[in-house]
């Protein structure tokens, strides 16, 4: 089975600097400029900015 492209693996890496990832899928006709969430970082216990890494 092929990979979709349209909607690509993503790494979502911490803003904190702590090196926690999160792995999802994302949208890149509807989204086609990084994505930033806020979520939960588990080695400093706090929800902090997440951007896509590439």
């Amino acid at each position: 089975m092929a990979r979709n492209e349209v909607r690509p693996v993503i790494k979502l890496r911490s803003t904190a600097g702590t090196g926690y990832t999160y792995v999802t899928r994302k949208s890149r006709r509807n989204t086609p400029d990084r994505l930033t969430l806020r979520k939960y970082d588990p080695t400093i216990r706090q929800h902090v900015l997440f951007r896509e890494e590439r």
